[in-house]
């Protein structure tokens, strides 16, 4: 299967990236459909998959930042059905490796992807960085 990559925003399945985030995503699932509707309206970029053949969005990954040095990539998800065929490597390289932000620092935060960032470069942090947790309900 064929797959075409596109960063318009206007282009979302935005059902089908609710329907994933809201059951699949172990991440976010406590977000209400106004939460992730507010969090994709504001994002600095977004890239979706779709089916070449017919026009399906298969993968979605937002990113939001400053827009000249700092971005943070989150909702990277990729349907069930179409895992396997290497569109999370696809979809990650083209927000962060063949976008505006491709000299910019990055940051996530996975439970289970390190080996697929590691491949884009990303680490444990150095001591300049520091995170405050979120709170216990929003994790």
């Amino acid at each position: 299967m064929e797959y075409d990559l596109d960063d318009d925003p206007r282009r979302l399945d935005r059902d089908a990236v609710w329907k994933w985030l809201s059951t699949d995503a172990y991440w976010g699932r406590w977000r209400t459909r106004d939460h992730v509707e507010a969090q994709f309206d504001s994002a600095w970029r977004v890239v979706g998959a779709y089916r070449r053949d017919t026009g399906e969005q298969v993968a979605v990954a937002r990113a939001v930042g400053d827009g000249v040095a700092f971005a943070y990539l989150a909702d990277v998800f990729v349907d069930a059905a179409h895992r396997g065929a290497g569109l999370g490597t696809r979809v990650v390289r083209a927000m962060i490796d063949d976008g505006p932000g491709a000299s910019f620092r990055w940051t996530l935060f996975t439970a289970d992807a390190h080996p697929l960032y590691e491949r884009f470069g990303f680490a444990a942090p150095d001591t300049t960085a520091m995170v405050r947790p979120a709170a216990p309900d929003m994790r």
